[in-house]
């Protein structure tokens, strides 16, 4: 299991009420179960129209359950937002 923080920004960072915690989880998937259970409510809502940064690489449409996570890594969470 790899020790790595889970950044909310926006939308997400409102649901989670907090800017970021730490998770131990092996993969993105295990990360975002996680968070799931420990923010039931309006995030796991947010998260299902999040991407997802992992180190600072998008994930894009790779499956959460491939996105390996390495001890001291960052999973960046990103609600769809407008502006450019």
């Amino acid at each position: 299991m790899a020790k790595v923080t889970v950044r909310y920004w926006a939308a997400a960072k409102a649901a989670a009420g907090v800017a970021e915690e730490p998770y131990e989880a092996a993969t993105l998937a295990e990360a975002l179960d996680a968070v799931r259970e420990r923010h039931p409510g309006e995030l796991s809502r947010v998260l299902l129209r999040c991407s997802f940064l992992v180190d600072g690489d998008p994930v894009g449409t790779r499956g959460h359950e491939t996105v390996r996570l390495a001890d001291g890594g960052t999973v960046e969470v990103l609600p769809p937002f407008a502006g450019g």
